[in-house]
């Protein structure tokens, strides 16, 4: 077999710097906008998340020479808009007070997962890394938000057991049209998780066409499953050794239609917060938020967390 001359070397070449002067051509432009808002939270956390989180989630990014050059301009560009999408530092006051909590703890969360910085920006930009010790700090930060304690523990426990909540004479509905159903403690239970954040106590629930899905290991879940988690904050031990647990929390649910909420990745999302079993956003977005967090910290599992499907 004739080997390829000097002639298609060259030819190769020419056609590969062509392709290359061409991507720089194209590159897209990345450029920050006006800074609206602040973050405001402790020096100490401010500065780590500077310098892990700014570059991308922000309207401060500071991009290296390096990021500009096509074809790496383009990953850049899409991580930037990406991040920018799902919480935006520089217009942090878009965010109502509660979501800006639950971002903060999504954050660290994913920190701690190692899913966040993108391993990708950790290769080029090494000083991105959040240290043991820095992640303990925001840890420390976040357990300080007053979220965390907004229920009172003596009316949990003297109205309702660890399986049951209380009844409300009109049914809470979602902005989304999902409504409160409490059939779900007739399901059977899928998991039992705490969390780092405070130590809260989740309990999640799902419906025969969930469990069966699960048992059968079937990715995507069919339309119809139907998932809901149960949050209770900071457990407490008594004398004997029993773990209780603290605050009622709220209950999400989950709901797979992949016509119906094809913008949240087929799932409906609804959360109910504290006694009242009131409906968590203020506007429909807010299920952008809960679907941007399953996308980044749970997409290998049809984006729902807390499930033994392996």
């Amino acid at each position: 077999m004739k080997k390829p001359g000097l002639t298609f070397y060259k030819s190769a070449a020419v056609v590969l710097t062509l392709i290359f002067v061409g991507l720089q051509i194209g590159s897209p432009d990345i450029e920050n906008p006006r800074v609206t808002s602040e973050i405001a939270v402790p020096a100490d956390v401010k500065q780590i998340l500077e310098r892990a989180c700014y570059d991308c989630h922000s309207n401060e990014s500071k991009v290296e020479w390096f990021d500009k050059i096509a074809p790496a301009s383009f990953i850049v560009a899409h991580d930037i808009n990406e991040a920018r999408s799902r919480f935006n530092f520089s217009e942090w006051d878009k965010n109502p007070a509660a979501v800006q909590e639950l971002l903060l703890w999504e954050m660290v969360n994913a920190i701690e997962q190692k899913k966040m910085p993108l391993k990708r920006y950790q290769l080029a930009h090494s000083g991105g890394k959040v240290s043991g010790s820095e992640l303990a700090v925001l840890k420390k930060y976040v357990n300080t938000l007053p979220g965390r304690h907004k229920v009172d523990t003596a009316r949990i426990m003297s109205q309702t057991s660890s399986n049951q909540q209380v009844a409300t004479p009109k049914t809470p509905v979602s902005l989304n049209g999902i409504p409160y159903s409490s059939d779900y403690k007739n399901w059977k239970i899928i998991s039992i998780t705490d969390k780092f954040d405070g130590g809260s106590m989740r309990i999640v629930y799902g419906n025969d066409i969930m469990v069966t899905a699960i048992k059968n290991r079937q990715l995507p879940f069919p339309d119809g499953a139907r998932i809901v988690k149960v949050v209770w904050g900071k457990q407490t031990e008594d004398a004997e050794g029993n773990v209780l647990p603290g605050n009622f929390q709220n209950a999400q649910f989950m709901i797979k239609d992949s016509k119906k909420y094809s913008a949240t990745e087929g799932w409906g999302f609804a959360k109910f917060d504290g006694l009242d079993l009131k409906p968590a956003g203020k506007t429909v977005l807010f299920e952008q938020t809960c679907a941007n967090c399953h996308r980044l910290l749970a997409p290998e599992n049809d984006f729902v967390f807390n499930i033994p499907t392996k």
